[in-house]
């Protein structure tokens, strides 16, 4: 039967909006703190304070690495790596080139994620890939689930919650861990590599369907709400 603590050590809590004052950021971690979840998920420069924050629980640090949109060279995402392991991440969030694998150039693609990741195994952290999913078509992210098995990366992530798509009214807006590109990443994956669901889980409902899904880790930013309902329900 799953708990509350099942479901509360699913959660990344989410930090990463641009807007997000230092204040802000440790007033999530209080929230992460007081819910007991996996991580709480930060910017890079704000691992350091987020660590100090979190001091005497169990809730770890993630940084997200070449965030949003991945462009980066793999040099200053290793090096934006390493620094935020010392400065007390245990997690690493990496977006991959989007561009270079819209445009089929999976060597690059394979080498950019394989820097990254023995970067982490090097240094005690695990690695999250994030493909980014709205921008990609099904044979893309086949193709990524098959990269990261093979290199035997921690997890595959959706989303950044950044992605938007530009839609034909002119606004922009994104789908994130859709039930079809959870499916098709759990298929495509290495059973040992684990998936985490992001963008667009806002309910407990939306948290239980992506568990069901396969998913051990979800990113989100209404964990209190949606703790706070998995207590009211009994969990």
């Amino acid at each position: 039967m799953t708990t509350l603590k099942d479901l509360a050590k699913m959660i990344d809590h989410s930090l990463l909006h641009p807007t997000m004052t230092d204040a802000e950021i440790l007033k999530g971690c209080e929230i992460a703190r007081k819910y007991d979840v996996a991580t709480v998920c930060v910017k890079p420069y704000a691992v350091q304070m987020a660590k100090e924050a979190l001091t005497g629980s169990s809730v770890g640090v993630c940084a997200v690495i070449g965030f949003p949109h991945g462009n980066s060279t793999t040099q200053i995402k290793v090096a934006e790596t390493e620094q935020a392991i010392r400065d007390g991440a245990t997690e690493i969030d990496m977006v991959i080139n989007i561009g270079k694998a819209l445009g089929g150039d999976w060597d690059f693609v394979r080498a950019d994620i394989e820097a990254v990741n023995r970067a982490c195994v090097e240094n005690g952290a695990i690695l999250k890939v994030i493909f980014e999913t709205d921008y990609l078509k099904d044979e893309h992210i086949i193709k990524l689930c098959q990269i990261c098995s093979e290199l035997k990366v921690a997890f595959v992530k959706t989303s950044t919650g950044y992605g938007f798509v530009k839609q034909p009214s002119g606004d922009y807006n994104y789908q994130g861990a859709t039930e079809h590109v959870l499916k098709l990443m759990r298929q495509h994956s290495a059973p040992e590599v684990q998936l985490k669901a992001a963008g667009g889980v806002r309910t407990l409902d939306q948290l239980l369907k992506v568990r069901e899904l396969g998913c051990t880790r979800s990113g989100a930013t209404a964990t209190e709400t949606m703790l706070e309902e998995a207590r009211a329900r009994g969990f």
